[in-house]
């Protein structure tokens, strides 16, 4: 429970208030001491304790009170390690073995960013082979983010009722199976009904790795490892962009392999999570108490669990006497500090997608290309540099992680975001001003009822899905202009057959479909990895591991997979809508549009993210007791935290159940 000591302003008299896991509060009576007696604030912002009520001294004070601001706080049951054992060997003993379930875990997430990352190079291949229209390129970008928006919604009541990691198993397997269609795929339909399958994979991986991650980890490793996971999306994609530069090489099927290669890593994960325990704080939860205790003496690699185990158990074991009825979202939005909780963590996954950043990682190629990088190989290997600026980007976030916080990361990161985001928009906004000019008119009568016809600048004839721009270069300049209609069953050529990309070689006419030759094409790719080293640190990983860790349990699996889910919808909108966007509004507009959406995210973060940093798990619910947008930058700071009976002492000076 958690415990508000206050005084009753009529009798005078001291008074608790008890707040309830299922957000039932009671007014009674302090009729016992208080339990602590807070003196002053250390450097670190954290309370030093002096004696307990029968006057005894408080045994490694720093472990009871918790400052979530405090930059050096460590877990309740570290601290009761190293006092009860006197050992040293770490917080909670060797933690190569959660390093272990980190690593096999996080294939999940190298194959959700390995999946999500491949088709940006096979589109550029698939598009010329299976001659895809526009329609069918965001289909098969947009199936599989679909799908793993409807697994992710469902993996809440798999997570709840079978474990983690049975679904982890599940995701593993689904993926393998997915692959495997991927790369015998004969037709586009096909193709289309394997990227589904992998977006199943993806959804139920997206919301249990990180859960899995955060309930199996010390407080003290537990932003760092779910981090990880993070980092092997980007990974993922990564390798995903080399496979793709590789296997370009190849004069037909070379998008096979591409696609096909996802079933090895999901076939290590698999055999691996065989032999890998379950979360301890599901098997509590499901009443499998012995099997909880091994498993968490096996994760900490030391014999003293107790304080740690104790405090779980007591947790769960007051939710389920106190927990109300009925299904357990409807239980989250009839609790205030679960709905909170949940409205933060949605939001955080919404403004994710909304900054573009699966736009930025589908479409990069094609970004390239339209940024003036004519060969697809050279713009397949472009868009591996700046997967691996997200690599490389992601890891300095894992090491910011526990050293600045959740909080400062992720504003730092959005709003750099939003800046890189307008010097991208600027980038393509200067090359539609340089855009050059239409110089050749067809004169044949059939042309001219196209529309291509009457553009007079490359910039409007490329926003057209059925017009490309034939041209010629002598040295920097353009000349021998055309719109011309391209040819339906191949966007690499134009219907009339004056260009394409097969004659370049011959007749020196260039082909460009979807972009135009612009000497500022280096702005756009500046753009692309100062994005990619703002959005990487932070918004990237910070809003998955955040909401591995704000949830009650009895609450977790629900509100990731409501989470998860939310990030899915939106990046099915984001993905789906990006060239028809682009379309409307040009491509910088589309960019300054992203730009603004991130901008309102950096004040959402501001007024609704409180800092987790170094709390166990079952503490942070308590930063969600006061109204919603006061448990950031105005209302958060001034909480601590005194573990009692495993449960807390909430000491701050306003608390309120009230929206």
């Amino acid at each position: 429970m958690y415990i508000k000591d206050g005084v009753d302003r009529t009798s005078q008299r001291s008074i608790a208030y008890v707040i309830s896991p299922t957000c039932k509060v009671y007014r009674a009576p302090l009729t016992r001491p208080r339990v602590c007696d807070p003196v002053k604030a250390d450097e670190n912002g954290g309370l030093e304790l002096r004696t307990m009520a029968d006057g005894r001294k408080v045994e490694d004070e720093r472990s009871l009170i918790r400052a979530p601001y405090a930059s050096t706080r460590a877990s309740a049951a570290a601290a009761a390690t190293d006092g009860d054992s006197g050992t040293a060997a770490g917080h909670d003993g060797s933690p190569k073995f959660v390093y272990l379930l980190a690593f096999f875990s996080a294939l999940g997430g190298f194959l959700f960013g390995y999946d999500t990352g491949v088709v940006s190079g096979a589109m550029l291949l698939l598009k010329k082979e299976l001659n895809l229209s526009a329609l069918w390129q965001e289909l098969l970008v947009s199936s599989t983010v679909g799908a793993a928006a409807l697994a992710s919604l469902a993996g809440g009541f798999l997570n709840g009722s079978f474990g983690r990691r049975l679904c982890i198993l599940l995701a593993s397997f689904i993926f393998s199976a997915g692959g495997i269609i991927l790369s015998v795929a004969p037709n586009k339909e096909v193709l289309l009904f394997g990227r589904l399958v992998v977006g199943l994979g993806i959804g139920i991986a997206s919301m249990t790795v990180p859960v899995y991650i955060a309930e199996v980890s010390p407080p003290h490793l537990r932003g760092q490892l779910v981090t990880i996971n993070t980092l092997f999306i980007t990974g993922g994609q990564f390798i995903a962009s080399v496979v793709d530069g590789a296997f370009s090489y190849l004069n037909h099927g070379g998008w096979r392999y591409m696609l096909g290669l996802s079933a090895v890593p999901a076939v290590l994960q698999f055999v691996g999570f065989i032999f890998l325990p379950e979360s301890p704080r599901w098997l509590l939860q499901k009443g499998h108490s012995e099997q909880a205790r091994q498993v968490l003496t096996h994760i900490r690699a030391t014999e003293n669990v107790n304080e740690e185990y104790d405090s779980i158990k007591s947790i769960i074991e007051e939710e389920e006497r106190e927990s109300g009825r009925g299904p357990v979202l409807w239980r989250i939005l009839t609790c205030a500090p679960a709905r909170r909780a949940l409205i933060v963590g949605c939001g955080l996954q919404m403004f994710q997608q909304l900054s573009g950043i699966n736009t930025v990682m589908y479409y990069s190629a094609t970004i390239l290309q339209m940024a003036g990088v004519r060969d697809d190989k050279m713009a397949i290997w472009l868009s591996a540099a700046t997967a691996f600026t997200n690599f490389l980007f992601t890891l300095v976030g894992v090491w910011l992680v526990e050293r600045v916080g959740r909080r400062k990361l992720t504003l730092g990161s959005i709003i750099g975001t939003a800046i890189s985001l307008s010097v991208l928009a600027m980038g393509f906004l200067l090359s539609a001003q340089a855009s050059p000019p239409v110089t050749i008119h067809p004169s044949d009568p059939s042309s001219l009822n196209s529309t291509c016809t009457h553009y007079g600048f490359c910039e409007y004839c490329m926003l057209d899905p059925n017009c490309g721009f034939c041209y010629r270069e002598n040295g920097s300049k353009i000349m021998s202009s055309s719109c011309d209609p391209v040819d339906p069953a191949n966007t690499e050529e134009a219907a009339s057959g004056r260009c394409s990309n097969a004659t370049q070689a011959s007749t020196d006419a260039f082909w460009a479909y979807n972009y135009c030759p612009t000497p500022y094409s280096w702005i756009v790719l500046l753009g692309l990895i100062l994005y990619l080293a703002f959005f990487a640190p932070g918004m990237g990983p910070m809003p998955w591991t955040v909401n591995s860790e704000i949830y009650p349990l009895w609450a977790r699996s629900t509100g990731n997979a409501c989470s998860a889910g939310v990030n899915w919808i939106c990046n099915v909108l984001v993905s789906l809508t990006f060239l028809h966007v682009a379309e409307f509004l040009t491509y910088y507009g589309a960019f300054f549009l992203y730009s603004g959406l991130a901008l309102l995210g950096f004040f959402f973060v501001l007024g609704c993210l409180p800092e987790t940093k170094g709390l166990m798990l079952e503490d942070i619910e308590t930063l969600f007791s006061r109204k919603l947008c006061t448990c950031g930058a105005f209302g958060g700071q001034n909480v601590h935290y005194v573990r009692v009976n495993g449960g807390n002492c909430l000491s701050d000076e306003d608390m309120s159940d009230g929206e």
